[in-house]
């Protein structure tokens, strides 16, 4: 297994053995524990010692379900803390499959301004990868949409590709990572906490891979593995969330649309409401039966990345039936449209067609631009409006440079005291005053408000694992815990964090991810090293956070959710700052 370097001061490479304490590391865990290792925390993000970390997950590039996941790390230039942020791409097997346990991009150029792109191929007389530097300027200042089929054309149709666009190159904390999907557009994002800026501040506009000849994922236990693949993919198969034709599978993340606003539980015109009268008209459902009126068929959801089998991914057609967007998660679908006061789903899907275009994290956007109509810069549920400061964050205007470094950056340019943010990063698509545990989360993790850290809607809103009252405090500052837990170790596995949903319900898959894990390792971790080993990247996360400055004192919510009673329960945040406390100090 290899660590494999650029070194951008003067572009070269540079290829390691893994060190034996990094054999059993894949994804944040990898990620995190080479930025704990080797960033300064002190340092500055865009600065030449801050570093960017690649690594596929434990199982990735394996045929274990739904597990093509890359895990990018960094120091966050929104957060100042360590980030971790993972996106579902072929980019990911292709570093799989050439045994790069993680490629660490360090160094800057001299002269700042220029780009290049690294051309990642296995070399086969030498058994090893290889990389190239290529110029890049002509593919600067310039629509990720238009760059990417001339990366295509000019590598061939098997490459991988990541990118950074330009909302990078201006240097935002919104800026995202982008990775092809399966049509080869640049939609699938390391989205959260701007380590597209790090990539662009080391001169790096592309890493293209072609995995030809490479030798494929080691598997220590090959009948292990098989066993494990083969519970998680039935457990996945028989869920009601993740099954065929299911919930995700029909009506994609946006699903969840409908089901948080009837839960109160829908942040609404900057944070200001749970419920938009709006929403049925965005709704997973209403994407899944407009497309079917649009293109006169029932048209089921896709895969993100190779070997998924959930394939929540969905696009929303024009009416003429032409494509506009793909995907509109629900978050973007949240971020973009009840934050803002908008019902339109072509509006919605034409601002994440933007986004991915210009390279701008969707949920960070939305969050942004709520503060800036909260600010009156335009009026909520403008969209027009709303596509015009997307076109400023892209165009590098002063207005779009202040969106462009993110909601709580925003909020303090211009004024506003509702700015829904913790560390630096805006909030995602669920009230914490309308449910408690993911507010612990957002108010907790190493990550800056951030759900995926800590999924607590599983049991809270959807009722899985059992159902839990969402607006109550009690017993979930454990609860967090448990999933921040556990979630760090999903991350490093590789996998997918659906998954999630399977295996807390069905004992047998949770099982087949362990066994999965064993399987390619050699190890013989069982479910109760799970939050274990999860807890353990935890530490060297927060230990890294800490040293930067950012501690308990930070750990808290927006003071606005305090005092401010949510509509239509009337709740506020009421999670005592000792159970907050106690999510880290019980580790």
């Amino acid at each position: 297994m290899w660590i494999l370097r650029l070194n951008m001061a003067d572009r070269t490479y540079r290829l390691e053995e893994a060190p034996a304490a990094y054999t059993r590391l894949g994804g944040r865990g990898m990620t995190s524990t080479l930025v704990y290792d080797e960033v300064d925390p002190q340092c500055h993000p865009l600065g030449p010692n801050n570093k960017l970390v690649f690594a596929p997950g434990i199982v990735t590039g394996t045929t274990a379900p739904s597990s093509a996941r890359i895990s990018a790390g960094a120091k966050s230039p929104l957060t100042g803390g360590i980030k971790e942020s993972n996106a579902g791409t072929s980019w990911a097997q292709h570093l799989a499959a050439m045994r790069i346990k993680a490629l660490v991009v360090e160094g800057q150029p001299a002269e700042q301004g220029h780009y290049w792109l690294a051309y990642l191929t296995w070399d086969v007389p030498a058994a090893r990868p290889k990389v190239e530097f290529f110029p890049a300027d002509e593919y600067a200042g310039r629509d990720l949409y238009q760059v990417f089929p001339e990366v295509y054309k000019r590598f061939g149709a098997k490459v991988a590709v990541a990118a950074c666009g330009l909302a990078a190159e201006h240097g935002y904390g919104n800026a995202g990572i982008a990775f092809n999907d399966r049509k080869d557009a640049p939609t699938r994002y390391s989205g959260r906490g701007g380590l597209g800026a790090v990539m662009a501040s080391k001169g790096l506009k592309f890493i293209v891979s072609d995995n030809a000849g490479a030798p494929g994922v080691e598997v220590a236990n090959k009948a292990l593995f098989d066993q494990g693949r083969k519970k998680l993919a039935e457990a996945i198969r028989e869920h009601a969330i993740t099954k065929p034709q299911g919930g995700l599978n029909s009506y994609g993340t946006a699903v969840l649309i409908n089901i948080l606003n009837e839960a109160g539980g829908l942040p609404t015109r900057n944070f200001s409401s749970g419920r938009f009268e709006g929403a049925a008209r965005i709704a997973g459902e209403s994407i899944f039966e407009g497309n079917k009126q649009r293109l006169g068929k029932e048209l089921y959801n896709h895969a993100c990345s190779p070997g998924c089998i959930i394939q929540c991914s969905n696009t929303w057609h024009a009416a003429d039936g032409s494509e506009i967007a793909s995907c509109i998660e629900y978050e973007s679908d949240w971020a973009l449209g009840a934050n803002l006061g908008i019902d339109s789903l072509d509006d919605i899907a034409e601002m994440v067609r933007l986004c991915n275009a210009y390279g701008l994290d969707t949920i960070e956007t939305g969050a942004t631009l709520g503060v800036a109509m909260q600010a009156g810069v335009v009026a909520f549920g403008d969209a027009k409006g709303a596509i015009g400061l997307i076109h400023e964050m892209g165009r590098g205007t002063p207005m779009g440079r202040i969106l462009g470094g993110g909601t709580g950056l925003a909020g303090k340019a211009l004024g506003v005291t509702r700015v829904p943010e913790v560390k630096g990063q805006g909030m995602p698509a669920y009230e914490p005053r309308a449910v408690k545990g993911i507010g612990i989360t957002y108010a907790t993790t190493t990550m800056g408000a951030d759900h995926t850290a800590g999924y607590t809607i599983a049991p809270e809103i959807l009722g899985v694992s059992g159902k839990l009252d969402a607006l109550t405090p009690e017993g979930k500052a454990a609860l967090s815990r448990a999933f921040q837990a556990t979630t760090a170790f999903i991350d490093s596995t590789g996998h997918c964090l659906f998954i999630a949903f399977p295996i807390l319900d069905i004992a047998s898959g949770f099982e087949g991810m362990v066994e999965e894990v064993n399987g390619v390792l050699g190890t013989s971790w069982t479910g109760d090293d799970v939050p274990r080993l999860g807890g353990e990247i935890l530490k060297k996360e927060r230990a890294f956070n800490e040293a930067a400055g950012i501690g308990k004192a930070q750990d808290r919510m927006p003071e606005f959710m305090r005092y401010e009673p949510l509509p239509p329960h009337n709740q506020v945040f009421d999670v005592p700052d000792s159970a907050l406390d106690s999510v880290f100090g019980e580790l």
